[in-house]
């Protein structure tokens, strides 16, 4: 995990979107017996395995990006886990291709929660492109987000200052201190205050029990898609637990209530005008609730632990050059603008590498509407009409004919020549050089996920000139304990 100033980001690669007639070979792969088949890949995937080497075996095996092979939950979780696989850079864009690719209740794969997590409601995320209310709900947040746009920077460095206090008192005390806990709660604190017309949560009926209540309603519904790895707790034990059936909303139903009932009553600046786009409040405040505590919250979550991951272990010589770029447009500029953050390149540039390395959702997920051909680096398949296509993000975004040293950490892959390859990099459900829109499934949040990224390496490099981590992984993400901060003179 070490970042380099060499010539990775204007090395010549073979350029994968050139059009050339590729021969057209059958999906190789399978799915094993029934039941049996896909019971021995889940545990491949989860306990003998892991998903890397899930992934990496079979490519070998197959001598193919793109196969066929079994996903997790499967039996009784998912009714088919059968998917056709695309693993490399060239096949993975036809997930964002929704004239070929259906979107309906496959955010999580295979299965779907019980929709008693969002209030009965088919929350946006879950809805396909071609049904009316996805472009209602989506076009009423994406223009509530741009409303917000003002507020985006004052609040998240209001919200921001108490974690490096956090971080210091429990350095002091502790002589190490978990990033994840301290930023999860300026993340939630940050998103409530911006939803929630800047009130603190401290003083609403959710108070500082917030981060919890999200993360076990988080846990409730995506649980058939990870392991705790518990030490103590047999593999067999944890996978019947854990991936057999679907833990029940009653666990969670009282600490969703008062966050539904808070955003509802504090959220009304823009729950209010849900009513012009066709779309009723109770349905406006269940979708509210689900962008905050799952696309924001629950992204956040992943994304900050993990930038300051790979930043942390990156080294002082990429640290010294984020801080002098850092301080020095900041002092030009007058302050933390959206002017001094566009001015800042190499900041954008590891931001983009963080999201190419470990993107925050590593899978996405489609149904062919129809008989279709894709196409990898050296070979087409057809992709027969109601298949599942299954992507795993950091194989395409490692893709090894379009990244050089894809499995290294270069904070300037993205500076000069190199932002040419921002186009594959896919962590929002669609290039970067792409922008949202009500007619496909690209995160709304977008340029707002990358701002506060930006704002994070910013706050932390006005503070201190280097830092140092350890980082281990949970659930579907890293965790990170800081180890030293070293204050700026």
């Amino acid at each position: 995990m070490s970042s380099s100033s060499s010539n990775h980001s204007s090395s010549s690669k073979p350029n994968p979107s050139s059009k050339k007639t590729l021969p057209l070979r059958d999906i190789p792969g399978g799915y094993g017996l029934p039941f049996f088949g896909p019971i021995k890949d889940r545990r491949d995937y989860y306990y003998n395995q892991g998903t890397d080497e899930f992934f990496k075996s079979r490519m070998q095996k197959y001598n193919s990006t793109v196969f066929r092979t079994n996903v997790p939950p499967g039996p009784f979780m998912a009714k088919n886990p059968k998917v056709v696989a695309v693993l490399d850079a060239v096949s993975f864009p036809i997930l964002f291709d929704n004239s070929k690719v259906e979107k309906k209740n496959v955010l999580d794969g295979t299965f779907m929660p019980s929709t008693d997590f969002t209030g009965g409601y088919r929350v946006c995320a879950f809805l396909d492109t071609r049904e009316p209310s996805h472009a209602a709900v989506k076009g009423f947040f994406s223009s509530q987000l741009a409303k917000l746009h003002n507020k985006f920077i004052p609040t998240f460095r209001s919200s921001v200052s108490e974690l490096f206090a956090n971080l210091e008192g429990e350095l002091d005390k502790e002589g190490k201190a978990n990033f994840n806990h301290h930023s999860d709660k300026i993340s939630f604190d940050f998103i409530f205050r911006l939803f929630c017309d800047n009130k603190n949560p401290d003083e609403t009926g959710v108070g500082s029990s917030g981060p919890k209540s999200f993360d076990k309603w988080l846990f409730l519904m995506l649980h058939p898609l990870i392991t705790l790895g518990l030490k103590f707790v047999p593999t067999f034990v944890e996978d019947f637990l854990l991936h057999s059936f679907p833990l029940p909303f009653l666990f969670v139903k009282s600490d969703y209530q008062k966050l539904h009932d808070t955003f509802d009553k504090y959220g009304s600046g823009i729950l209010d005008e849900s009513e012009k786009y066709g779309i009723t409040r109770d349905e406006a405040c269940h979708n509210l609730v689900f962008l905050a505590g799952f696309s924001a919250y629950g992204g956040t979550k992943v994304l900050f632990p993990a930038l300051i991951k790979w930043v942390g272990a990156a080294g002082e010589d990429l640290h010294r050059q984020l801080a002098h770029e850092i301080r020095t447009v900041v002092k030009e500029e007058g302050g933390v603008t959206v002017s001094a953050l566009n001015k800042m390149s190499l900041t954008k540039s590891v931001v983009y590498e963080a999201l190419r390395i470990e993107p925050p959702v590593p899978f996405q997920y489609g149904k062919a509407r129809e008989d279709v051909v894709i196409s990898s680096h050296d070979s087409s398949f057809l992709i027969e009409k109601g298949e599942m296509i299954f992507g795993y993000q950091p194989f395409a975004t490692k893709d090894p004919k379009v990244f050089d040293n894809p499995e290294e950490f270069v904070g300037d892959r993205f500076l000069g020549d190199g932002e040419r390859l921002l186009k594959y990099v896919y962590w929002s459900n669609g290039r970067e050089t792409d922008n949202p829109t009500v007619d496909d499934k690209q995160c709304p949040g977008k340029d707002l996920v990358v701002l506060l990224s930006k704002l994070l390496l910013v706050e932390f490099f006005l503070r201190y000139d280097t830092f140092s981590v350890e980082a281990a992984t949970i659930l579907l993400g890293p965790l990170v304990t800081v180890k030293s901060l070293t204050k700026a003179d």
